[in-house]
């Protein structure tokens, strides 16, 4: 057969020689090296001379890319759960139910009937935020003078009247942010809390049916990087408001997943991946964050009788936590948990010449080859490059994208 570029040759085949049909990339790159141990090349019996068995069935060379890619076990879910850090003191009077969203404004908890806020932001609540009060100034006559008084004790002289500066900080434009956010004016969003800023605050604390005092106390607002659900109540209605009562998660779905910490080449934050839904769709994502701290697996492993350690503890392969996040939401549908299987590119080559693992002869001499349709017992040799899904990378002077090639049985 000449394709008008190179002239495959055609081999005489040596007695008891039978094509390997390979169904596996391992199993075909350790058949080159073992042929003869596979009897590809040996002899066959005396007076022997088998033929090629074949089919019917041919492909084309075809032109494309192959990926390799490897699978890991994850959760579908909502990622990390995070603790609200509630200063608020006094008596928990209600709390939200699990899976709620909470947004920006609503009320995380109530303690002793009054709402601690959900704002968001990155900086946590530190301290009171209020207007300064200027310190009060001595009482003096018609002339300016000290005001006489029936205490002996002498009076100091009046001092100069000075203005207090204003509560300042990225905490307070964080707050007026927010404050802007849920439609009050009337203000300057900066880093000044000011008398305008008292004002609006006021009408927000109206709204809420707090005390108008114009003053926001450590414990009237907790923040978080925006809406929430609710992941869990760690405290009951009736029960101090100490420690964490109300932890949340991200309102997004996304997935956690365990992986080695000897293979984190591949989790890098923006790395894209396929995830497998537990209905078995796929879905695009990419890595959204990956831990610092690397823990073995617990129970898993070891060289003990019941798979322990010889010491009688349980150990395993370090892990480190990787987060994954969905392109689209809508991808997910309406799934809120479950296991899940993600994908990543280990190698890829792009614009390839490339066949069915199964088009592949084993050559006695070592090496592999494709046999053209409509011949008989005539071969190409090729080189092999990456396995992927079924299908194997080829080269040679004699494959051309097109080429018909027979299937071997």
């Amino acid at each position: 057969m000449d394709d008008g570029r190179t002239t495959p040759v055609t081999r005489r085949r040596p007695r008891g020689r039978t094509p390997l049909r390979v169904g596996a990339a391992i199993v075909l790159v350790a058949g080159a090296g073992t042929a003869g141990a596979l009897g590809l090349g040996g002899d066959g019996g005396a007076g022997s001379d088998a033929k090629v068995p074949r089919t019917d069935r041919t492909v084309q060379v075809a032109r494309g890319t192959l990926t390799e890619q490897k699978e890991i076990d994850g959760t579908l879910g909502h990622g990390p759960e995070v603790p609200f850090h509630v200063r608020a003191e006094g008596t928990v009077t209600w709390l939200p139910e699990t899976g709620a969203r909470v947004t920006r404004g609503k009320a995380v908890l109530r303690v002793d009937d009054r709402p601690v806020t959900l704002l968001y932001g990155s900086l946590p609540m530190y301290r009171d935020l209020a207007v300064r009060q200027r310190a009060a100034e001595p009482q003096t006559d018609a002339d300016g003078g000290a005001k006489a008084t029936d205490d002996p004790a002498p009076t100091p002289a009046p001092q100069p009247s000075s203005s207090v500066a204003p509560l300042r900080g990225m905490d307070v434009k964080q707050f007026e942010s927010n404050l802007s956010a849920l439609g009050y004016t009337g203000f300057t969003v900066d880093e000044e809390y000011t008398g305008l800023t008292a004002t609006a605050v006021k009408r927000w604390q109206r709204d809420l049916g707090l005390p108008q005092t114009g003053k926001v106390a450590i414990g009237d607002i907790v923040y978080a990087p925006g809406a929430v659900r609710v992941a869990r109540a760690d405290a009951q209605v009736g029960a101090e408001a100490t420690g964490n009562p109300v932890t949340y998660t991200s309102t997004s779905r996304m997935v956690s997943l365990e992986a080695p910490a000897a293979d984190l080449g591949w989790a890098q934050r923006g790395t894209e991946v396929t995830v497998e839904l537990p209905d078995g769709r796929p879905a695009k994502a990419e890595v959204a964050r990956v831990g610092k701290d690397a823990a073995a697996v617990s129970g898993v492993g070891g060289g003990g009788a019941e798979g322990g350690n010889t010491d009688g503890s349980t150990g395993g392969e370090a892990t480190v936590p990787v987060v994954v996040a969905f392109d689209d939401q809508k991808a997910v549908g309406r799934l809120e948990s479950g296991p899940v299987t993600v994908r990543y590119v280990v190698k890829e080559d792009r614009n390839v010449l490339k066949v069915p693992v199964a088009a592949l002869v084993a050559l006695a001499e070592g090496g592999y080859a494709l046999e053209p349709a409509g011949t008989a017992g005539t071969f190409v040799p090729v080189r092999t490059g990456l396995f992927a899904d079924g299908m194997v990378a080829v080269s040679g002077p004699g494959v051309r994208e097109g080429l018909k090639v027979r299937i071997p049985e």
